[in-house]
């Protein structure tokens, strides 16, 4: 996007991705318009500091770009909810990051005219300012339909990430890459630590950082090279 297309972003969803991602495209030169209120607001300020706490509609009302951050399950329910209310504008941006789904969830406000795109950034979120830092030179999963993919795609590199098209039809299998990895990662920690801790060991998850992080980061390298030369023969 050029520095003539910068957007007025409202987020719907204040846990863990929501501020951050606001965060990172306020770095990028918009303008945020609002986000709505969650759990912790106090942790969000330190995100977002001065930014406007309204209610969806109002969220979706002011916003040219709206980025939806909720759980899953709450997402259908929630494009649904506001289309209801006819709160969707024609020509709105409309954004959410679930792995699972492409745009076909956004129908609902789709149907009321609104240009829907999915970005999902490969990031395990803290909520804190340090997943600015780890969205630098991080992977986004975008679908989006052909003619406005590559606004997709610019969102995903204002944010941070490279950005590689995952087709409507794939997400389900992205989605269970992504759940694969960290569900797995964190198991195996997890089993390790009591282990661990089992017999004595202060601080087994200080113990095994190194390890672990080592550990991944070769076995990320061995399959690069294997990407690379798929037939070493």
């Amino acid at each position: 996007m050029s520095r003539s297309g910068r957007l007025g972003v409202g987020v719907i969803g204040a846990g863990k991705v929501g501020p951050v991602l606001a965060a990172a495209l306020a770095g990028a030169g918009h303008a945020l318009t609002g986000i709505t209120s969650g759990s912790d607001d106090e942790h969000v300020d330190v995100l977002l500091l001065g930014v406007p706490r309204l209610e969806p509609a109002e969220v979706v009302e002011r916003s040219e770009l709206v980025i939806i951050a909720v759980p899953s399950a709450e997402l259908e329910g929630l494009v649904a909810g506001l289309a209801a209310l006819a709160a969707w504008q024609p020509g709105q941006l409309v954004l959410h990051t679930a792995p699972e789904f492409g745009t076909e969830i956004l129908r609902p406000a789709v149907a009321l005219g609104v240009i829907p795109l999915a970005v999902h950034p490969a990031v395990s979120f803290s909520g804190t300012s340090m997943d600015l830092m780890l969205l630098q030179g991080s992977f986004a999963g975008v679908t989006a339909p052909a003619a406005v993919l590559p606004i997709a795609q610019a969102l995903a590199v204002e944010l941070g990430c490279e950005p590689v098209v995952i087709l409507e039809a794939d997400r389900p299998a992205y989605a269970e890459a992504i759940a694969t990895a960290t569900t797995f990662s964190r198991a195996i920690v997890q089993q390790a630590t009591g282990l661990l801790a089992g017999i004595g060991v202060e601080s087994p998850g200080s113990f095994l950082s190194a390890l672990v992080r080592s550990a991944v980061d070769q076995a990320l390298t061995e399959t690069a090279r294997s990407e690379s030369d798929p037939d070493p023969r």
